[in-house]
């Protein structure tokens, strides 16, 4: 029999209450460090912005977005240090996304076949990535330093393959080389756990069941765990594209943009023109385009690696 209307009212009132404080908590968070983060951010892009005090922040429409287009091919300009950081962007997404799925996988699998000492392994390969950034920095810096006395440069002289040292850090491919291999290194740890973790959710009948056909380690290696860690592979690689997309610290500690804003990427780019010229509406622009384009990213990955699975 069904329950009368009050009743049932009640009943639904009384389930709100007892789960609304928790819903406020988490809708209060997401208003005061997301939502309302990106609207003022949406209206400091919108106008010429100031923090100082008693200023006034003049409209000026779509001005610092077309600031971004204007000049592109002039050197100096604006435009021109932007598109340079967003190439180093898209330069670090092709070559640290690989280089961490590809190095992590490979040690995941590795790992995941030894009969003793796995922990042991995860736990030595995962210090660089609890590693303090500017602790690792430094040491990288270290490694890379331009005089023969560097360990790079000692090596690379010794065996001969440099005939003099090399100012990895002060040049534009050897410096951003240097960032990729320090994004790599810090990263592939983190993907090796990921992996690791989606290794064990394959099951163990689906390699005797190839082992039977007659399947060698190779062909279980493409035929099965590959398949297998689609579903983990899709999750690293977005999170990565995002990772390799903000990229600043490396940067910043590294290079600094060096030489002349051609190792720059677009996070460091928006930082120094915010807190080095005080051009905010025209940073807070830069920052919604570069959210627009991972975002794009990011939902067309998905999209296009769903439709894979379908075939």
């Amino acid at each position: 029999m069904k329950k009368p209307l009050s009743e049932r009212f009640s009943k639904g009132l009384k389930q709100w209450l007892a789960v609304l404080p928790f819903l406020a908590v988490g809708m209060t968070l997401f208003i005061v460090f997301v939502l309302y983060p990106q609207i003022k951010n949406i209206y400091i892009a919108l106008t010429n912005y100031s923090i100082m005090p008693g200023s006034e922040n003049t409209f000026v429409g779509i001005s610092n977005f077309a600031k971004m287009f204007k000049d592109i091919s002039t050197k100096g300009s604006d435009a021109y240090f932007f598109w340079i950081a967003f190439r180093n962007n898209i330069l670090a997404v092709l070559v640290t996304v690989p280089g961490q799925l590809v190095l992590g996988l490979i040690v995941a699998v590795l790992i995941h076949n030894l009969k003793t000492g796995k922990n042991v392994y995860k736990v030595l390969l995962y210090i660089a990535v609890i590693c303090d950034w500017v602790v690792f920095c430094n040491i990288i810096d270290y490694i890379f330093q331009p005089d023969e006395g560097s360990l790079v440069n000692y090596c690379l002289t010794t065996i001969g393959i440099l005939k003099e040292p090399v100012a990895w850090l002060k040049n534009t491919w050897t410096g951003n080389f240097v960032i990729w291999i320090c994004s790599i290194w810090k990263g592939y740890g983190w993907v090796m756990i990921i992996y690791t973790a989606g290794l064990l959710g394959i099951p163990s009948d689906q390699y005797e069941a190839a082992t039977m056909d007659g399947a060698n380690a190779v062909q279980k290696f493409f035929h099965v765990t590959l398949p297998g860690l689609r579903g983990t592979t899709l999750y690293l690689l977005i999170n990565l594209i995002n990772g390799a997309m903000n990229i600043f610290i490396q940067v910043f500690l590294l290079t600094k943009g060096d030489p002349l804003g051609t190792t720059d990427v677009v996070m460091d780019y928006i930082y120094r023109r915010a807190f080095n010229y005080f051009d905010f509406g025209y940073a807070a622009a830069c920052g919604i385009v570069m959210g627009i384009v991972v975002f794009v990213i990011s939902m067309g990955l998905k999209k296009f690696l769903r439709y894979g699975e379908n075939l």
